[in-house]
């Protein structure tokens, strides 16, 4: 006999494993009740590489490959942190100029104070941890508006840069290390150990979940589907590796240059983080009953503040990590770091990705996505030598289109009965 789950929906019966079939059909359902996650970021993510590709087959160079790695790491990061101040329905208008407080920190203390490369980052990151919990409290406990608060902090941060670099001078950052952040590969070897890596770990967790889900009988996806996760992720890992791996030095008598950047294994290392957390701990499910609910998560036992008061602390640290590594690919600190459009560009990151602005719904992945959509209009636009103003309007148009579909889906998920 065999231990499956039979459930009545109507005058169907629904086993625990759906055939493949009744998988893509309810997907198809799901997406037609608003629930369409992070579809559009996808999809505008292969339009817009293929719109490049065919202007400016330069686009799909190793070299140009690997600039839209570093060129977006920061506000991707800065972006992983938002998602959770988004969940929330909230807002940090600060985490731009917040990341480059503490990138002013780090460049003080191993440039200026002459200290090792960790202690500057742990200062950084200190200072980070700091601006956030002070954010977060004068949000949940005096109950200012996040709006006013991160505004008034968006405006004093920008003179506390200011102060930190002595007015309108810059600091260089020479340490190796700071500067191999965002600078320097890993060996070609390293970046196919990290592809096993991550397919092996994410092919452990997919099959053990199955394997639980199917013992327990509960509704499960049907193992072909898995399958052709695993599969995706390691073609998808496999062709980045492969193209990074190639050389691009201009003259490789003199140097070479291959390897997948460092910052991408920090970057997917915080991305499984913080998706772990948000997805598999107590804390990650009252985050998402919080943006959802807050009163009903507050009758539920949920301490309300507590968890406003982390997301903010989350926000703040990740943009001190997004901080240094700014620094580290401009090799220095200047009243600009952490300004311009960092912020409007992390926002948009999040929100382009499928992080909702009303709360209650995203993923840390969602980050990257926009992030990458993000990076993909910059520099495509910028290697078709478009000006800055026309760069600033497409993205401004795909962040309202962003806005609109999660808007849309809301009303759509409202009327279908799906949330």
């Amino acid at each position: 006999m065999t231990n499956t789950a039979v459930r009545k929906v109507g005058p169907v019966a629904v086993t625990g494993t759906p055939t493949v079939g009744g998988h893509v059909r309810n997907y198809l359902s799901r997406v037609r009740g608003g629930d369409i996650g992070a579809l559009p970021a996808v999809l505008g993510l292969a339009v817009l590489c293929t719109v490049f590709s065919i202007m400016r087959p330069s686009f799909l160079s190793a070299q140009n490959f690997a600039n839209l790695f570093t060129q977006g790491a920061a506000v991707t990061l800065i972006a992983m942190g938002l998602v959770f101040v988004l969940l929330l329905g909230e807002i940090d208008l600060s985490a731009g100029f917040a990341s480059g407080v503490c990138a002013a920190v780090l460049a003080n203390i191993v440039t200026k104070a002459g200290w090792p490369w960790y202690v500057a980052v742990l200062a950084a990151i200190a200072t980070g941890l700091v601006i956030g919990l002070t954010l977060g409290f004068l949000v949940a406990k005096i109950g200012i508006p996040s709006f006013v608060v991160t505004l008034a902090a968006f405006l004093a941060f920008q003179g506390i840069v200011l102060l930190l670099i002595s007015g309108g001078s810059n600091i260089s950052v020479r340490d190796e290390v700071l500067v191999a952040i965002a600078n320097r590969n890993l060996t070609p070897v390293l970046g196919w150990l990290l592809v096993a890596v991550v397919v092996g770990g994410y092919a452990a967790v997919q099959l053990l979940r199955h394997r639980k889900r199917t013992a327990r009988g509960l509704v499960t996806d049907p193992f072909p589907v898995v399958l052709a996760r695993i599969g995706g992720l390691a073609v998808i890992l496999g062709v980045a590796v492969y193209i990074l791996n190639l050389e691009r030095s201009r003259n490789v008598l003199i140097s070479s240059l291959k390897g997948v950047p460092i910052v991408v294994p920090i970057i997917a290392v915080l991305l499984i983080f913080w998706t772990f957390v948000l997805q598999r701990t107590s804390y990650g499910r009252h985050v998402y009953a919080v943006g959802g609910n807050r009163e009903a998560a507050r009758r539920a036992g949920i301490n309300v503040d507590r968890i406003r008061i982390s997301v903010f602390v989350i926000c703040s640290t990740m943009a001190a990590i997004g901080g240094i590594v700014a620094a580290s690919r401009a090799n220095s600190v200047d009243p600009n770091t952490g300004g311009s459009n960092v912020l409007l560009y992390a926002v948009g990151a999040a929100v382009i990705g499928g992080t909702s602005l009303f709360g209650g719904k995203g993923r840390v992945l969602d980050a990257v996505l926009g992030g990458a959509v993000v990076a993909v209009i910059d520099n495509g636009m910028g290697l078709m030598g478009y000006e800055a103003g026309v760069k600033y309007v497409v993205t401004g148009v795909v962040l309202l289109l962003a806005a609109s579909v999660d808007a849309f889906s809301r009303r759509r998920a409202a009327a279908t009965g799906t949330r």
